[in-house]
């Protein structure tokens, strides 16, 4: 299980534990806000002072209920939210979560099933760490999460490809419009509903239109970071990213798997035929 050293806390740290449905602000100046849900309140409280230290502003919930109502009433930057809780658990808040929000989300849990960590990110999970993490690797993680996304947001992103174009902030790939500044993209007009993973992966494939992206690469360039994860998460997001394109794999219109290579965002006129795989 992750474990704090007391030495972490800063002094006073032994406050009043809060109601489960009650939120506690660790203030900070500027910075992100950050929704830590977990119903170990010590482990929250040790998580809550470490990353204040660092600029950030974590409002605590201790079940899935106070979490949604949380989400309802702030406009949060990233959720970290744990997978074993009583009542509502982490995979049903994710649901309820992605119903309304597409915020980065990462999700922690004392489980090493690859089955559950897959569940998770076809349900929209950004990121999955197990308890058995330090305190630097949440950081780095959190840090990465959401550095992803303000890089998405900076305009004059170069797009590469034929056919493919773009203003300061929107890729225009013929049905397909991606909207960088807003973070949303639509599809002969329709928004999609897009995790920040998937938008991301989308993005990074629109601005290599016709070239070839290995999984390390897409790996490297989606999560800014080079810890190790396992090799299935990029498969499970560009599946949930097909489905939302209508983009069947037999005869892909987008998206194409190169065999043995990766995958590649299709120009329009190469857009018939199956998969390599």
């Amino acid at each position: 299980m992750f474990e704090f050293s007391e030495a972490l806390a800063p002094a006073g740290v032994e406050r009043e534990c809060f109601l489960d449905d009650e939120l506690k602000t660790a203030s900070a100046d500027g910075g992100h806000k950050l929704l830590l849900v977990d119903d170990d309140l010590k482990f929250c409280r040790l998580t809550a002072d470490y990353l204040s230290r660092f600029g950030y502003a974590v409002s605590l919930s201790h079940d899935g209920e106070g979490a949604l109502r949380a989400l309802a009433d702030v406009a949060f930057d990233a959720v970290i939210l744990d997978v074993m809780m009583p009542g509502m658990d982490g995979f049903e808040v994710l649901r309820r979560i992605r119903e309304k929000w597409q915020l980065p989300v990462l999700m922690l849990t004392a489980l090493g099933d690859e089955t559950d960590r897959i569940v998770g990110l076809e349900i929209g999970a950004d990121d999955y760490l197990p308890k058995t993490f330090s305190p630097r690797e949440l950081l780095a993680r959190v840090r990465a999460v959401l550095r992803r996304v303000r890089r998405n947001v900076e305009p004059n992103l170069k797009v590469s490809g034929e056919g493919a174009e773009s203003s300061k902030d929107e890729l225009n790939l013929g049905a397909l419009i991606i909207d960088l500044a807003s973070r949303s993209a639509t599809l002969s007009g329709q928004s999609l509903a897009l995790t920040p993973v998937e938008f991301d992966l989308l993005v990074v494939l629109g601005q290599s239109r016709g070239r070839v992206k290995s999984r390390e690469q897409l790996l490297n360039e989606i999560r800014d970071r080079n810890y190790d994860i396992f090799d299935r998460s990029i498969d499970v997001h560009i599946s949930a990213l097909r489905r939302k394109l209508g983009d069947p794999p037999q005869n892909p219109r987008f998206i194409r798997t190169v065999r043995s290579a990766g995958y590649m965002l299709l120009n329009q006129s190469e857009s018939e035929g199956g998969d390599e795989s």
